[in-house]
C-alpha cells in the first residue's frame, strides 16, 4: 500500500500507533462488499485477541460479503480509513426479530491491532450513532467485557451508559464471562 513506510515509522514497539491520528487523515463511509476480506481481517484479530467478543469462529470474506448484504440498507455498516487504508469498521445490527424492538440496534465496533489506541473509535463510533440515527433507530446497546476498558472508555465518551452487567453470561475457552451492558439513547427518534 502507497502508505505503508509512513505508517511503519508511526508505529511504536509492539505495532500500536504512536499517538493519536489526526482526524483530518480519517475517512468514515458505507462499507462495500469490496471492503469483506479487511473487516474480515479486522474482526478476526478482535475474535483471536479474546477481548471483545465470544465468537471463537474466524470470519471469511465471504462471511462479510453475506453479512453487508442482509441488512438490505437498514443497518449501518462503516469503515474507518485513514489514508485510503481500512483500519477499522462499526456496525449496527438486529436486536430482536420482534417488531417493538425493531428501533433497537445492536453495534459492534472493531479497531485493526495497528491502529488501536489511536483515537480511530472516538472518530467511527458518533458517525455510527448519527447513520443509527438517520436510519430511524431509537437505541443502540452492546455488551462489553468488563476487563475491556478501552472499549467501555469508548463508549462512555460517546454517551453510552452502564446498565448492569449479565453474570456469567456465556463461556469463553471454558471460562465464564460477564459482560457489562452499556446502551445510547437516540432521543430525536423517540419524539
Amino acid at each position: 500500500m502507497h502508505d505503508e513506510p509512513e505508517r511503519k515509522m508511526n508505529r511504536r514497539k509492539g505495532g500500536a500507533m504512536s499517538g493519536q491520528v489526526d482526524s483530518e487523515r480519517v475517512t468514515i463511509r458505507p462499507a462495500g462488499t469490496e471492503d469483506a476480506a479487511v473487516i474480515a481481517k479486522i474482526y478476526n484479530q478482535g475474535i483471536l485477541g479474546r477481548q471483545a467478543t465470544f465468537e471463537t469462529r474466524l470470519r471469511t470474506a465471504d462471511d462479510i460479503f453475506d453479512t453487508l448484504g442482509a441488512g438490505d440498507g437498514r443497518f449501518p455498516y462503516q469503515v474507518a480509513e485513514v489514508d485510503g487504508e481500512i483500519v477499522g469498521w462499526a456496525s449496527v445490527s438486529t436486536y430482536r426479530p420482534r417488531d417493538c424492538y425493531a428501533g433497537i440496534g445492536e453495534f459492534s465496533i472493531y479497531v485493526h491491532e495497528d491502529w488501536r489506541k489511536a483515537g480511530i473509535g472516538r472518530i467511527l463510533l458518533p458517525e455510527l450513532i448519527e447513520a443509527a440515527a438517520a436510519a430511524g433507530f431509537w437505541k443502540l446497546l452492546s455488551r462489553v467485557f468488563p476487563e475491556n476498558i478501552g472499549s467501555l472508555r469508548l463508549a462512555a465518551s460517546c454517551g453510552f451508559r452502564e446498565v448492569g452487567t449479565y453474570i456469567r453470561h456465556a463461556q469463553l475457552d471454558g471460562v465464564w464471562k460477564d459482560t457489562v451492558i452499556i446502551e445510547r439513547l437516540i432521543p430525536a427518534n423517540q419524539e
